[in-house]
């Protein structure tokens, strides 16, 4: 029966807004310390287990807690609580807890066989222009499958899983050191408790197969390297029943050959010859949306930075685009012809010639110094 005339908190020793962690390290002390095991035919250091365990179970709840704090047992009464009415109950609730932290535990079963399936991942490349603007492709995922044959199950169709003999269909195997027993998932059967003696012919007993699905993938514009794209339900089928693993898409974006990316802008060099930047002018440049005029402005610097807004790639989380940035590269002919060179020197003689530096005057050795210093002690 619960203990209903006792303070749950004074049990475990904790302040009323004592937090989760705090009163799960408060019981795993006092049932170290009350364990049954480690206290034989003490009947006071059982009730104390019991105590524990009891406040435990209504503390660590968040609804029975707060059931508990506005109205006292008497609320804990009128929900139906009943608390634990042996040693099995309570193993059976917090047999993880004794398991992992003492070693040591009550009668367990074997795990459940639903399990979830795993995640699974896809690399997937696709091309530049592509990534920038968005696109849909379509892929072929290889994932595992619940086979057909047995459902998922392992067993021969006609046949069934027998009980563990190594563990008796406990799951586990428990070995006794003095007052404490140590148990350990059972290597015959990983604790299924149940073991194949028919298997499938067609999975070998793994209840598995390899398949392969074709999925349509949305690639969203503004995506780069190393973006991943997560397609629930799309991983491994769940194995008895149980949820499917999620799938996630890894992006590779193939190099351009004119554009690399910064950001959310596009960067690319443009050549144009010396006339060009000194006397400006209107060229066709090309940019994911086709070709687009650039205006060269006279007297342009080469490495000069010219913009044309809003023509790079899509924000991948918001409107708007980013810019296309072209870099200027002033290309110098290797060759001129008679004609070109007659008017390039007529040019360069109507350029304003550069101011001429003065050179400094050299400076004086050690025997002129010595000259001067004599000379200036002489009236």
């Amino acid at each position: 029966m619960p203990s209903y005339n006792k303070d749950y908190y004074q049990i475990l020793g904790v302040s009323r807004d004592a937090t989760e962690a705090e009163i799960k390290k408060s019981y795993r002390q006092l049932a170290l310390k009350y364990h049954p095991d480690r206290n034989p035919g003490d009947k006071a250091a059982e009730e104390k287990f019991k105590e524990a365990s009891e406040a435990y179970e209504v503390l660590h709840d968040p609804a029975k807690r707060r059931l508990y704090d506005q109205y006292g047992h008497e609320g804990l009464r009128d929900s139906g609580f009943t608390g634990f009415r042996d040693f099995g109950d309570i193993f059976g609730a917090f047999g993880d807890i004794f398991e992992d932290l003492f070693g040591f535990g009550g009668p367990r079963r074997g795990r459940s066989q639903v399990q979830p399936g795993s995640d699974r991942r896809y690399d997937l490349e696709v091309d530049f222009v592509e990534a920038a603007l968005g696109t849909e492709v379509t892929v072929e995922i290889p994932r595992n499958i619940n086979c057909t044959t047995c459902q998922g199950s392992g067993v021969r169709p006609g046949s069934r899983k027998i009980i563990c003999p190594v563990c008796g269909g406990r799951g586990q195997i428990t070995q006794t050191h003095g007052f404490l027993r140590i148990s350990t998932t059972c290597s015959r059967c990983q604790g299924q408790g149940e073991v194949i003696a028919e298997p499938c012919p067609t999975c070998q007993g793994r209840g598995r197969v390899v398949g392969k699905k074709k999925l349509s993938v949305k690639i969203p514009p503004g995506v780069d390297n190393g973006i991943h794209l997560v397609m629930t339900g799309e991983g491994d089928e769940g194995i008895l029943g149980g949820p499917p693993g999620d799938l996630y898409i890894v992006i590779h974006v193939r190099p351009h050959k004119l554009f690399r990316r910064d950001g959310d802008d596009l960067v690319f060099s443009l050549p144009i010859s010396f006339s060009q930047a000194a006397l400006g002018d209107v060229v066709s440049i090309p940019t994911l949306n086709g070709n687009k005029d650039l205006t060269i402005p006279p007297g342009t610097q080469p490495g000069e930075v010219i913009r044309l807004k809003g023509e790079g790639v899509p924000h991948l989380k918001g409107f708007g685009r980013g810019d296309l940035r072209a870099e200027i590269k002033v290309t110098v002919p290797r060759r001129l012809n008679e004609r070109q060179k007659d008017l390039l020197k007529k040019f360069a003689a109507e350029e304003t010639p550069h101011k001429k530096l003065k050179q400094p005057p050299p400076a004086k050795g050690w025997l002129e110094k010595i000259q001067d210093f004599v000379g200036s002690l002489i009236p």
